[in-house]
């Protein structure tokens, strides 16, 4: 059988948007499912389903990866773990490193308190690291150099997790766990309601200077080359995570720029990427307006369709002026195919989101 790969991005959430993202691809006639992120809770089962209806009943999933501890993408991995046959889980869990950390915590002086304290604030990592002991699932350490299947990490580094747990607003230094059903959104979802839009030259971009979130930052960041057809999932992750995975690329011997299909990180949100990073792994903006935009390559952004804050005007205008298409989930699951990848009845192409030509102030 020929090779091929199948990238399918699935709709979460309604009003608020989330990430699971399956894959199943073949190469040389070894078959692998590999599933980023499993959405909220009530999200695994549609993950699980989907596994099941297009790449075969019962079937394993070889990867399962988790890419950080935020809901609307570790959720529902407790779900795919009790209900289907998982070969290896891919996460990191803060607290196998408390003993390594605990010097920088004023607050403990005892490991196994630090430990207990990490699991209570990434509650849906430990869901899912006890789901996978209960089954005898292993769980493997996902950081900068891992091999993932035909997938190579290229953040985080051990050292930039640790750093991170440390800084994180969620941190053991401060009493109060922030957690909502919102989870991500409460990030840019106030500013968002207050947003103002301006008209914008072709080639302008403006995004925010503020920071994401420790967590976002946290994101594995993956690359593979399937089938020809270079793919790079980024997750949530923010510029620091992004700027550590281009450093990385060349001592893993790839190549940037040059991606064909890319996950636009943390649903379109304009606080994790910039122009310099965008040119840096997708190449530097066109003079002017393409004719035919997605000759160069595909992005892919996991956005609710009723949420109004993503993916963000000036994220899709930096799509478009490196000559790529951007196409969005919004209430419907996106399959991006490359190599002899088999047919599905009733699936169509996906409009891709049109230019727009206001930004954000």
């Amino acid at each position: 059988m020929a090779d091929f790969l199948e990238l399918d991005f699935l709709p979460i959430g309604k009003k608020n948007s989330g990430d699971a993202i399956t894959i199943r691809y073949s190469i040389d006639g070894i078959e692998n499912i590999h599933i980023v992120d499993g959405g909220y809770t009530d999200d695994g089962k549609s993950v699980c389903s989907h596994v099941d209806k297009y790449y075969g009943k019962n079937k394993t999933i070889n990867h399962l990866v988790v890419t950080h501890p935020d809901r609307d993408h570790a959720g529902g991995i407790k779900f795919i773990i009790d209900n289907c046959d998982v070969g290896v889980l891919w996460m990191n869990r803060p607290w196998i490193y408390a003993s390594e950390i605990i010097d920088r915590f004023s607050r403990f002086s005892n490991v196994n308190n630090l430990e207990q304290r990490l699991r209570d604030i990434y509650p849906y990592v430990h869901a899912a690291e006890k789901a996978a002991q209960d089954k005898g699932i292993e769980i493997r350490e996902a950081f900068q150099g891992s091999k993932i299947g035909d997938f190579t990490v290229l953040a985080p580094s051990k050292q930039r997790l640790l750093d991170l747990i440390v800084e994180s607003d969620k941190s053991p230094q401060i009493a109060k766990i922030q957690e909502s059903e919102e989870g991500a959104f409460l990030e840019e979802g106030i500013l968002g309601k207050l947003r103002k839009l301006a008209k914008a030259l072709w080639g302008q971009e403006d995004f925010s200077g503020e920071k994401t979130a420790a967590e976002n930052e946290m994101s594995v960041v993956q690359y593979a080359n399937i089938c020809g057809s270079r793919v790079l999932l980024t997750g949530d992750a923010g510029r620091e995570a992004l700027e550590e995975a281009v450093n990385y690329a060349p001592i893993a011997g790839i190549a940037f720029p040059g991606i064909d299909k890319f996950q636009i990180p943390h649903h379109g949100s304009r606080r994790n990427v910039s122009t310099e990073l965008l040119n840096a792994i997708l190449g530097e903006r066109l003079q002017s307006k393409p004719e035919h935009p997605g000759n160069a390559f595909t992005a892919l952004v996991s956005a609710a369709k009723e949420d109004p804050d993503h993916p963000r005007n000036a994220v899709i205008r930096a799509i478009w002026h490196r000559g790529g298409q951007a196409v969005s989930t919004e209430g419907i699951s996106v399959r991006s195919p490359a190599g002899d990848a088999p047919p599905r009845e009733g699936w169509t192409p996906v409009t891709p989101i049109p230019y727009p030509d206001e930004q954000e102030e």
